[in-house]
């Protein structure tokens, strides 16, 4: 079966087709600016060439139209008609606390999901065109969903409450979710495949980083701790996201600067971070190159960084009473050797010791540890459309 994965942002679409019978990837590509009069189609062709279509894309139901379109395409077509696709699986961003697994998007169950929206205003409603603009296409594909927040669903009462009035969560449903599941549960899944140990009495700390960063506690296959809360701003420092910050601060900060609610949250989720502190650019690899060249901003920016990241595995290795398995993956933990030396520099008293020459390695699967370790660390490549597409299979075909 051909399965299309599609991750639909506020004014993005992001889609993989995949061959599930080989669990290949036979066409990927994403639209960017829709709503604006430069939108375009970037895709990327079999020989791994990138093109670039542009095409005014006013709004999502077009964009999923054109990316229809172009894999049916005689130029760029992987298929020869839409009845190919079998399924259609999309990345959900917040569940609530109504989804902990991937269901088949039903009306009620569309309408529960619209229920969460004022939890991700900017990312559900943009999850929803997606569904609405397949539906109007392919009426007769199922469609299913697959949920950011479900992974940690499993999370205990004492780790994901906060310690206000009893009286927000049952009102507003105020509490810590958590994101980048889908993510978490793909890479702690793929080591124990990768180490050849079964999940079931293994206790992991997987480290998805890249722009946005998150740090998940799972035990036993399923996650018990995340360093994301009910937004994604909560956990490390991010890219442009502050992460924990004292809530006073905030308060502060707002009456100082004559901030509303919207600037202040403007604030902390796309002027702070690594933007904040070095000030000249969120993208790590700016970042290493600045803190090469000497750049004391710079320097400062990397040591909070790595800092917060090291301060999570701590604390997750002692809500995890040890830990067995740690787990780099994103962006960042894929590919930034010294991210990963950085975060793991100290914690050879928890048995963390990581192989100078193993290191090295870029996005691919290996064990970073030396030998004699007592905690393996690898680096897993995250997949979370695979994922996406193997959940939707695993619905339609039980």
């Amino acid at each position: 079966m051909k399965v299309l994965v599609l991750n639909c942002g506020s004014s993005s679409i992001k889609y993989k087709l995949f061959d599930m019978d080989h669990k290949a990837v036979i066409a990927q590509g994403g639209i960017e600016k829709i709503g604006l009069k430069d939108s375009f189609l970037k895709l990327t062709l079999p020989n791994g060439e990138k093109k670039v279509l542009e095409k005014d894309i006013p709004e999502h139901t077009v964009g999923v139209e054109f990316i229809l379109q172009t894999l049916t395409s005689a130029e760029y077509g992987v298929v020869k008609s839409m009845d190919e696709i079998g399924a259609v699986g999309h990345r959900m961003v917040h569940g609530g606390e109504k989804f902990s697994q991937s269901v088949l998007l039903t009306p009620e169950v569309l309408e529960a999901f619209a229920a969460c929206n004022d939890l991700a205003p900017l990312h559900n409603p943009a999850n929803l065109k997606g569904v609405h603009a397949i539906s109007a296409i392919l009426p007769h594909v199922p469609q299913v969903g697959v949920f950011d927040t479900a992974f940690h669903q499993s999370m205990p009462d004492y780790a994901y409450m906060y310690a206000v009035p009893y009286e927000l969560y049952q009102k507003y449903g105020v509490r810590r979710y958590g994101f980048h599941g889908t993510s978490h549960r793909y890479v702690s899944k793929r080591v124990c495949e990768f180490l050849g140990v079964n999940p079931e009495g293994q206790r992991i700390i997987t480290c998805h980083i890249g722009n946005g960063g998150s740090i998940t506690a799972i035990k036993d296959g399923k996650s018990v701790d995340t360093s994301m809360g009910l937004t994604p701003l909560e956990g490390l420092m991010m890219g442009t996201r502050s992460g924990d910050i004292d809530a006073g601060a905030v308060t502060y900060i707002m009456e100082k600067e004559g901030l509303d609610a919207a600037g202040l949250s403007n604030l902390l989720n796309k002027k702070s971070g690594v933007m904040g502190i070095f000030g000249e650019s969120s993208d790590m690899r700016d970042l290493e190159a600045a803190v090469a060249a000497g750049n004391p901003r710079a320097r400062l920016a990397e040591n909070m960084y790595f800092y917060r990241i090291k301060k999570y595995i701590g604390a997750y290795a002692a809500a995890l009473g040890g830990v067995d398995i740690l787990v780099f993956t994103g962006g960042v933990g894929e590919n930034q050797a010294s991210a990963r030396w950085g975060a793991c520099e100290g914690l050879e008293f928890m048995g963390i010791k990581l192989d100078a020459e193993k290191n090295k390695v870029r996005g691919e699967e290996a064990v970073i540890s030396t030998d004699d370790s007592k905690v393996k660390v690898v680096v897993i490549p995250t997949d979370e459309e695979l994922m996406i597409a193997s959940d939707t299979m695993a619905i339609l075909k039980p």
